[in-house]
């Protein structure tokens, strides 16, 4: 084992929560103190879904500390100057997505002097709102704050060539680590017309293509169903099921927020086939964990979900743009999955979270090391 080192990990948002960032570091930091690591999280005191709502300064989340801190402003850019006086103990600090923390501390990088990892998480390019300004800052600051960091490691090949035009030496590639065996084998054990959807409640995901692929599979025949299930972000329980109404959906399509891991095993063995229209995804955890689950995937060919298309042949691509295409691709999914009798066997072993977490301190070990010369 490496030596015991003292981790910190910052991210805008924690438990409780949920969402794929905030998985991805939860289970990241648990990983780490299995294998002996000191693990800290330091994030915003305020959940942006719940802005009223105050959480505990210190908890301990499955023996990881966390430290939370006040922040002003926006959510796209969360302002949170007290960070600095929290980064005492560390060996190595470990930011995860491109936003005010990945800035302040490559700005502080001459106070602090502690050596810095970045995961990009997509950046911030989910969706296509101000591509231009989005493009400017990504060029310009972003390319700035990279120059202070050790290393800024893609957690997907879509953001690694992205990122690579930015990023002096490169940009590595660890894959998302995916909790396997949280919905193994929960999917519905006999085949059934009913679908699901994982994530958040946000633009990008379209999930009113989703529901426009109901209008026609429903048109067809009666018995197709859709569960919408995740947490609340710029789209509310609200907006979706006015849209639902609008759609005439009503019944034939189900919104479930908030879920604990429990609640959405058991919608999961209610259905068959897992559906994302998402145009931007940094990874796609949810995909991997609805293959785990035993789902079939029929999903809409953004960057990430073309990349784990290539590896697993048993993903569906379709433009979901194409109501009618969609349909057609989800009816052809749920033929060969009722004469099959069961999904095709994935091969899901590269996503174990062992092994990311051992790549990440790896990386942790040649970041230090290359400092430790370099001083």
């Amino acid at each position: 084992m490496t030596d015991r080192l003292a981790v910190l990990h910052v991210v805008r948002q924690f438990l409780p929560n949920r969402g794929g960032l905030e998985d991805f570091v939860a289970n990241l930091a648990r990983a780490q103190v299995r294998l002996g690591h000191d693990v800290r999280v330091l994030t915003l005191d305020r959940l942006f879904s719940e802005p009223g709502r105050r959480l505990a300064a210190r908890e301990t989340i499955d023996g990881v500390a966390v430290e939370r801190m006040p922040f002003r402003g926006s959510s796209r850019y969360p302002l949170a100057p007290g960070f600095l006086g929290r980064l005492k103990g560390a060996d190595i600090v470990h930011v995860h997505a491109i936003d005010f923390f990945f800035d302040a501390l490559a700005l502080t990088r001459p106070l602090h002097r502690l050596p810095l990892v970045a995961t990009t998480h997509g950046g911030f390019f989910h969706t296509q709102a101000h591509a231009g300004l989005k493009r400017l800052w990504f060029n310009g600051p972003t390319r700035a704050s990279a120059r202070a960091y050790g290393a800024v490691v893609g957690c997907s090949g879509s953001d690694a060539r992205q990122f690579a035009a930015i990023v002096p030496g490169g940009v590595p590639v660890i894959e998302n680590g995916v909790d396997l065996a949280k919905f193994a084998g929960a999917a519905s054990p006999a085949p059934c017309r009913t679908l699901l959807t994982l994530g958040r409640f946000s633009h990008n995901k379209r999930l009113d293509r989703l529901i426009a692929l109901m209008r026609e599979l429903r048109a067809e025949e009666a018995g197709w169903r859709l569960r919408i299930v995740g947490v609340p972000s710029d789209l509310t329980v609200a907006d979706l099921t006015a849209q639902i109404e609008a759609a005439g959906l009503v019944g034939a399509v189900g919104v479930h927020a908030g879920l604990d891991a429990a609640g959405v095993r058991d919608l999961i063995g209610e259905a068959s086939l897992f559906v994302s229209a998402s145009e931007y995804e940094g990874f796609g955890i949810a995909l991997v964990e609805a293959m785990s689950a035993g789902l079939v995937p029929v999903v809409h060919p953004n960057a990430s979900f073309t990349d784990l298309a290539a590896r697993h042949p048993g993903i569906a691509l379709c433009d979901f743009a194409d109501p009618a295409a969609a349909a057609r691709a989800v009816r052809e999914a749920y033929g060969a999955l009722a004469a099959r009798g069961q999904p095709p066997a994935e091969d899901l072993a590269r996503y174990a979270w062992a092994g990311v977490a051992a790549r990440y301190l790896d990386t942790y070990a040649q970041v230090r090391a290359r400092e430790r010369r370099a001083a």
